[in-house]
Parts: C-alpha cells; structure tokens; sequence
C-alpha cells in the first residue's frame, strides 16, 4: 500500500502528465495552424503577383483613356470658341442689314396703312 506521500507524489505527476499532454496536443494544433497559415500566405503571394501585373495593365489603359479624353475636351473647348466666333461673325454680317430691313418694312406697312386709313376717314 502507498503512503501519503507517495499518493500525493503519484497525484502530482500524473497531474503533470496530463497537463504536458494538454500542452503538446495545443503544440500540434498550433503547428498544424500555422502550417496552414503558411499554405494559404504562399497561394496568396503566388495570385497576388499576377493580379498586381492585370491591375497595372488596367490602370496604363486608364491613362491612355484619359489622355485621349483629355485631347477630346481640348479640342471641343476649340470647336466651341469657334463656334461662339462664327456666330457673332454671323450676328455683325447679317444682323445690321437684316435690322435695317425690318425696320424699313415697318415703315413702309406702317406708311401703307396710315395712308389707307386715311382716304377711309376722309380726313386727307
């Protein structure tokens, strides 16, 4: 039979052995844990390369895009001055003469009608 300390000695150590089998079970989870954290930070290296190339391809043909919007704009801001230069061409050719001729027409309907209001009243 065991004495007191004996039992409490056995106690013990099996208390530490199941504590060090504890400890080495979360050990291997650990290490299977960080195994695989290892796997998918090397897939993740290995896509990451080839997406970072696609992104700078889409961002070069975004410049090139925008360059070409660029020209576009400038040559629309042209178009407009042009545009805005004609029309007043247009205004000063047309315009004063077209003015003159309207207000020469007012005049003579305004002439043509004064006189035939006239001999209708019998005031002439």
């Amino acid at each position: 039979m065991l004495t007191g300390e004996q039992l409490a000695g056995l106690i013990v150590a099996m208390f530490w052995a199941i504590l060090v089998s504890f400890l080495a079970y979360v050990l291997l989870k650990l290490a299977r844990l960080l195994t695989e954290a290892t796997k998918t930070v090397a897939e993740l290296g290995d896509r990451t390369a080839p997406l970072l190339d696609d992104m700078a391809g889409t961002v070069e043909r975004a410049n090139e895009q925008l360059d070409r919007v660029d020209v576009i704009t400038k040559n629309m801001g042209s178009v407009s001055q042009n545009a805005a230069a004609v029309s007043t061409t247009v205004t000063s050719i047309v315009g004063g003469p077209l003015v003159k001729a309207a207000a020469f027409s007012y005049g003579v309907r305004k002439a043509i009608g004064s006189r035939g209001h006239g001999n209708q009243d019998g005031k002439r």
